[in-house]
Parts: C-alpha cells; structure tokens; sequence
C-alpha cells in the first residue's frame, strides 16, 4: 500500500511543473478542457504500465527461482 505522507510529497514536488506543462499547452492554443483530459489520461496510461510491470514481475519471480535464480 502506498505511503500516503510520500504521496503527497511526491505530488507537491510534480505540482508546479505540472501545472506549467498545462500553462504552456492552452498558451499554444489547446483548450483547456482538452489540455486536462489529455493530461488526466496520459496518468491513467502511466498507472495502467506500472501495473502490469508489477503483475509482470511479480508473476515471473516464482519462475525465475524455481530455474535457480536469484532474487535481487
């Protein structure tokens, strides 16, 4: 389970450059209901890779200790 304190650092931390990002993307003309869609789904895609990259490693940890492997 995520560390809630980290999070809200983390998220502190990204704020203002997210927020630029966002500045700079209706400053070249987006509109910002599209600039905010476009950013709330890139997230949702970064979330939907890091989940697999887990489920991935975590299901491919049994088969490479039974072949002799080490864990890291």
């Amino acid at each position: 389970m995520p560390d809630m304190n980290q999070n809200l650092t983390c998220r502190q931390a990204l704020a203002s450059a997210f927020q630029a990002l966002s500045d700079e993307a209706v400053k070249a003309g987006w509109p910002e209901g599209d600039v905010a869609l476009a950013l709330a789904e890139l997230a949702e895609e970064r979330v939907v890779e890091m989940t697999a990259k887990v489920i991935l490693e975590g299901s491919m940890h049994p088969q490479i200790m039974a072949v002799g492997g080490r864990s890291r």
